[in-house]
């Protein structure tokens, strides 16, 4: 995700839409939890597999992707962050980005779609469990990975939408199953090489 100085697109459109909410009694967990209500109905409309569900599936995922961004600049914007809301949001986060692979397998209805969907899951689950892992036993102010011309990487998942309504499904679901082990594999060997190079300079230090 994009820090507070470097925000990405997404951040910076969401802003104008949660300022309106300042000074009022929503807070960063109610959109966290539309994100997450929202999210988990863009999943079972993938796996229902029709054309209405494909179609409603991906707006209510645009929805979710949305909200993710939203609820992260309003904690920031009313100085409302906490090591609570901040849990939250990244297990909604892990659930919905996770479960939307199996629900696009499931909705083809193939033989192959469903296992490789699982496996889709499953990857891109583990994948944000060892990236969160990882960084919370690295250096304050370490990402596993940064952004470029105001995207974040993560902005992709909003490609999901418009890939489902052209039929894309199956191209989804097999590319996040074969890149999301490699992504995993590049975060950790980035991450562990940046933790020995901090515990070099710290021990270097120490004489």
């Amino acid at each position: 995700m994009s820090s507070a100085s470097n925000p990405s697109w997404t951040h910076r459109l969401a802003r104008p839409f949660v300022r309106p909410l300042l000074h009022t009694k929503v807070r960063p967990n109610h959109l966290t939890t539309l994100r997450l209500v929202s999210g988990m109905a863009a999943c079972l409309c993938f796996a229902i597999g029709t054309p209405a569900g494909t179609w409603w599936g991906g707006w209510l995922w645009l929805l979710s992707a949305f909200l993710d961004r939203a609820d992260g600049e309003f904690a920031r914007l009313g100085n409302m962050m906490s090591a609570a809301g901040h849990r939250y949001d990244y297990h909604s986060d892990v659930a919905v980005n996770s479960l939307v692979f199996a629900s696009l397998g499931i909705g083809l209805r193939g033989s192959w779609s469903i296992p490789i969907g699982l496996i889709a899951s499953l990857s891109m689950l583990f994948c944000l469990l060892v990236s969160e892992w990882l960084l919370q036993r690295s250096p304050t102010g370490t990402r596993a990975y940064t952004g470029r011309w105001g995207f974040d990487p993560d902005d992709a998942l909003y490609l999901i939408a418009p890939m489902a309504w052209l039929g894309l499904q199956g191209f989804i679901v097999i590319g996040t199953a074969v890149c999301a082990p490699v992504m995993t594999l590049i975060i950790s060997i980035r991450l562990l090489r940046m933790r020995r190079a901090a515990a070099a300079v710290s021990c270097g230090g120490q004489w």
